[in-house]
């Protein structure tokens, strides 16, 4: 799999995910800081129903 750091880490330090698009009908997540470590596998409409939320402001920013 070929993995793409997030383009966006914030404020604190280097807190991103990475994503391994074009698996068929899942897309892979981890933390870059940890590329040895779990992956989360979300349904390819499930992830892209999430992006869709958090571009539109349905997520509160955490404090």
């Amino acid at each position: 799999m070929t993995w793409t750091k997030s383009s966006y880490s914030g404020d604190n330090g280097g807190d991103c995910i990475e994503v391994a698009p074009g698996t068929p009908d899942a897309v892979p997540v981890r933390d870059s800081k940890d590329p040895d470590g779990p992956v989360l596998v979300f349904p390819t409409g499930g992830w892209s129903s999430f992006v869709t939320a958090l571009k539109s402001g349905e997520f509160p920013e955490a404090v």
